[in-house]
């Protein structure tokens, strides 16, 4: 689907991590955490009081969730919510395989558009001059500047967090069934990846790498490596992007895409679905790696829900190694992993009240300033959050491992803005790779000529 709001000119995207940012997160000069007193929630000076008023209690608002698996997680925060605000939240799931963007404009058009929304970047930049409330002058975003996004010079949407993605290692099912110790720093290229993958099988564990094969997996967080690490920067990404629409960037000649494919083979050969790829069951996926049956899942933060629920423990050792592009050990790809803004929630101007707004924007300051807000993102979504006066720290070891590359400068942020079919069209050309039913060169004209329609 064309998108005409997707014009580089009314972007201006801040998503830069950088190192003084980072090392933010646990500054000691952070705003101090909110107290309770006498049944109202304080907070830190600049913050707004997330206190239920006589305008506010009983007010009743809803929030799209496009992160399905903190569904129940974020219903639990909507419970403390109320409790805390007398604002009832209530939370609408946005189904298993439907595009955000599709699913809010469908509600939207027949009258029913939730209070706010948690979309992707690429939504908000299409959506958010039209249906969403201005925050551009919101005290939170003082604590997160350099993570909003910006659509012709204002703020639509709040950074509802930051997530990062990689290939997801269980430490000990590597040390066990290869008897050493592993350093995860060892492996910094496709062919070193490659060699442990083979290691790993020449020690009996046949196929020790999960691929799931969802197209929004395969189509924007594996191939969206082909434009994050042009440079590691969001601007990067879209001028790589830019390219591919005018036709001035042969992708099939494009060495990133060679990289990326490169170790798309590797993974392929290795692949715990191999017999049957397209099969492949995401819930079931996570079972393989918490029961030692592999040892590494194509994936994100986000999936730690996921492995929990197959059986993995916060004290559990698995961590991030990079998607590797190449076999330059200097390189900045094979470094460091993607780690950035993602979802944004959006507050609707359109079809909502003012108290309804104020409500939600109520919300939105409960989860940046008060503690029950900051600890129900941390702990009980188990997100990693944008603004920095969150000082909670994570639970789970996916969000610690990213915090600690991201402290350490061993991250990157770029986050590629596509149109909203692009995880369809380009997933389901990617599933075809991985079903065996085209070759390299066949996913290079797909490609191709998904970008040149978008002109």
């Amino acid at each position: 689907m064309k998108n005409k709001n997707m014009k580089l000119g009314a972007l201006a995207l801040t998503g830069a991590m950088t190192i003084s940012m980072l090392a933010g997160c646990g500054n000691a000069a952070a705003p101090a955490t909110p107290a309770t007193e006498g049944g109202e929630t304080t907070t830190a000076e600049g913050g707004e009081s997330t206190a239920a008023t006589s305008e506010l209690a009983g007010e009743s608002i809803t929030i799209l969730n496009s992160k399905g698996e903190i569904q129940s997680a974020l219903e639990e925060s909507a419970k403390t919510f109320e409790e805390e605000t007398g604002i009832h939240l209530e939370v609408l799931a946005c189904g298993a395989g439907e595009v955000p963007y599709t699913k809010v404009t469908s509600m939207y058009n027949s009258g029913t558009a939730p209070t706010m929304a948690i979309l992707d970047t690429t939504d908000v930049v299409a959506l958010g001059a039209e249906y969403g409330v201005d925050l551009t002058n919101e005290s939170w975003v003082q604590y997160c500047e350099s993570m909003v996004t910006k659509v012709d010079g204002k703020i639509y949407s709040f950074p509802f967090c930051v997530e990062g993605r990689g290939i997801i290692y269980n430490k000990t099912a590597i040390e066990e069934t290869l008897g050493t110790s592993f350093d995860p720093a060892s492996i910094n290229s496709t062919e070193s990846f490659e060699a442990l993958c083979k290691s790993l099988r020449d020690a009996g564990m046949e196929n020790p790498v999960v691929l799931s094969k969802e197209d929004w997996s395969l189509g924007a967080h594996d191939f969206g490596y082909v434009y994050d690490t042009k440079d590691g920067t969001t601007e990067g990404a879209m001028e790589v992007i830019g390219q591919l629409e005018s036709g001035d960037l042969d992708i099939a000649s494009y060495d990133r895409f060679t990289q990326f494919m490169d170790t798309m083979d590797v993974v392929l050969e290795y692949n715990y679905n191999k017999e049957d790829p397209l099969g492949a069951i995401y819930d079931e996926d996570p079972m393989h790696l918490v029961d030692k049956e592999a040892a590494f899942w194509l994936n994100g933060n986000w999936a730690w829900p996921n492995l929990e629920s197959a059986g993995a423990s916060t004290s559990d050792e698995y961590g991030f190694l990079p998607f590797f592009m190449g076999n330059d050990t200097s390189d900045f790809a094979n470094n460091a992993m993607q780690a950035s803004p993602t979802k944004q929630l959006m507050v609707d101007k359109k079809q909502s009240t003012e108290n309804q707004q104020k409500a939600a924007l109520a919300f939105i300051d409960w989860l940046v300033n008060s503690e029950s807000g900051q600890k129900a993102l941390v702990e009980k979504c188990a997100l990693i959050p944008a603004c920095t006066n969150n000082t909670v720290a994570p639970l789970d070891p996916l969000s610690k491992d990213i915090v600690a590359k991201m402290g350490a400068g061993k991250t990157y942020s770029s986050s590629f803005i596509a149109p909203s079919d692009h995880w369809s069209v380009v997933g389901a050309t990617m599933q075809k790779y991985v079903g065996g039913q085209i070759d390299r060169a066949g996913v290079a004209s797909e490609v191709a000529e998904y970008w040149a329609a978008q002109k």
